[in-house]
């Protein structure tokens, strides 16, 4: 079976007009040329739009998006932990074998200004941990993992990694206050970003598995309710 015999019309008239950010003809005038309903053109567009690959506005009307696989793997996500909350767990597990196995490529294309951004996004992250109050570098924590794979041009492992994100923020991980474990967490950070700056990637990676096997140990003895 072809890929686009799984597609439905709509979505497989977008695969044949790839154009990023194309108008789109009116409902009327693509339901005539596709040769289905309005109203069955209606539902394919909707899911289309939950998919994230077009938008609708009252005055623009249709216009097709660049892809992205984050509202694919969100919608997806999102339903299987209404289901069971303990999913976030193997979500969890998926995007830490990611980020190990793309580590070395990732790293390797990273700039010299994107070294510059992992030591500030480092240094706001201490000034909060050792500040008074203490505040969680929550968004430095989640800004460094991306900026790392960020050179990847992956919308795969970009669409998983930052699903991954959204949904430790759902269930409330950003606000985790153990500070005994966010220093632990920043001191692996620190080791995986001096690694990536001087080039000693083996070194990085080690830090990395190390530091994801944080998580992995404090989601298995306080499992998510």
């Amino acid at each position: 079976m072809s890929p686009l015999e799984t597609l439905s019309e709509f979505m497989r008239y977008l695969a044949a007009h790839p154009q990023a950010e194309e108008n789109l003809p009116a409902l009327s005038a693509l339901s005539e040329e596709l040769g289905i309903s309005v109203a069955s053109l209606r539902e394919q567009l909707e899911v289309a739009r939950a998919l994230g690959l077009v938008e609708v506005k009252p005055r623009t009307g249709i216009r097709r998006l660049p892809f992205t696989f984050l509202p694919s793997v969100r919608q997806s996500l999102g339903y299987a932990m209404a289901l069971d909350l303990g999913n976030f767990q193997l979500f969890a597990d998926l995007r830490q074998n990611i980020e190990a196995a793309y580590w070395y490529e990732a790293v390797g294309k990273l700039t010299d200004d994107d070294h510059t951004r992992l030591k500030m996004l480092m240094e706001r992250a201490w000034r909060k941990l050792d500040g008074r109050p203490i505040q969680i570098p929550h968004d430095e924590h989640k800004q460094l993992h991306l900026t790392i794979y960020c050179r990847l041009n992956n919308p795969f492992v970009a669409g998983i990694l930052e699903a991954y994100w959204e949904s430790y923020e759902a269930i409330g991980l950003n606000v985790f206050t153990d500070y005994n474990y966010l220093r632990s967490v920043w001191q692996y950070h620190e080791k995986m970003v001096n690694a990536i700056c001087t080039k000693d990637f083996s070194s990085g990676y080690k830090a990395l598995v190390e530091h994801t096997d944080l998580l992995a140990d404090l989601l298995g003895h306080q499992p998510v309710k």
